[in-house]
């Protein structure tokens, strides 16, 4: 496990503009399944640096990476339920509860509130010949097409799995524990294309490293208006990517209140804003019961997904 830790100085760097809490604990450790620098480790990282001092706490990253979210799940459940200890939530999550039964499943962890929507984008290493995403679907249709996701419990492996399905190809899908791992075999040309999140590429995009080919979003996104979207390259495929926290379920009230009123004042923030409008991160805060209603429907609209595409029973 690897552990970040903000110091408790940060808290005196906002405490006197009146938005600081005074938080039911003094340390709160913020669990990631992401190996360190994948999309949900920087998540957590770039939020902890204003949300120490804007609930008054020092706080701390650990990553908990193994089963496709299962360890970090398990780790969360039984954790106290003072606040203390709080979950990054993407839908892989909700996969692996549903993909491989583990003991501890997303129903044993509470939603506490939703952050951001962060699009997939689908990228390909610069020097790999490929200039458009249907360059990549000719390669796959001649059966040599190797295509890279994060892990097998994951929005981004469902997603390829989507695409091949609308593109009616047969590329092989090579699944890995974190984006980084991916990432390297996509810059060597082990796979033809991989899919990701802008704060997991924007580095290797400014760098000349990385091209990408199109996002699986509905629409294309506001600093990248001139790629386009998968449906627009014609396949019907757009897909969803929450990123929120959860706790260990009966948080006190006291705890849920401070997330709630946390999280719009940090997504105000200027220091908070440079960062994720240069990642394509949307803003999208929903509080606790909002957000137990969307994990809810997003868990059964999985489900019926995976079930028609016959991966469970």
């Amino acid at each position: 496990m690897i552990r970040n830790c903000l110091g408790a100085a940060l808290v005196a760097l906002t405490a006197g503009a009146g938005w600081a809490q005074d938080y039911p604990v003094p340390t709160i450790t913020l669990v990631t399944h992401s190996s360190p620098g994948a999309g949900g480790d920087v998540f957590l990282r770039e939020m902890a640096k204003v949300l120490s001092p804007a609930l008054g706490a020092t706080v701390v990253v650990e990553n908990v990476p193994g089963g496709s979210s299962a360890k970090a799940l398990a780790y969360v459940a039984q954790a106290p339920a003072d606040g203390s200890v709080i979950y990054g939530t993407t839908p892989t999550f909700v996969y692996t509860s549903l993909l491989s039964n583990p003991e501890f499943s997303y129903k044993d962890i509470d939603p506490l509130v939703n952050v951001f929507e962060d699009p997939e984008v689908l990228f390909t290493a610069a020097n790999s010949g490929f200039e458009t995403l249907e360059d990549v679907i000719a390669k796959a249709r001649d059966g040599r097409g190797r295509w890279g996701a994060a892990n097998p419990a994951s929005l981004e492996r469902q997603s390829m799995e989507m695409l091949k399905a609308a593109a009616e190809v047969k590329a092989g899908i090579v699944t890995h524990e974190g984006g980084g791992d991916m990432m390297i075999n996509v810059l060597n040309g082990s796979l033809d294309m991989g899919v990701g999140e802008m704060q997991e590429l924007s580095a290797q995009v400014e760098a000349g490293e990385v091209k990408l080919l199109a996002v699986l979003s509905e629409e294309r996104l506001a600093d990248y208006p001139d790629l386009p979207t998968v449906k627009e390259s014609g396949y019907d495929v757009a897909v969803r990517k929450f990123r929120g926290v959860a706790g260990p379920k009966n948080l006190p009230p006291e705890v849920i209140a401070a997330w709630e009123a946390a999280i719009p004042k940090l997504l105000d923030s200027q220091e908070f804003k440079d960062w994720y409008a240069t990642n394509s991160l949307i803003p999208a805060f929903m509080p606790q019961e909002e957000y137990r209603t969307f994990i809810e429907g997003f868990a059964t609209e999985t489900g019926d997904f995976l079930r028609s595409s016959g991966v469970i029973n």
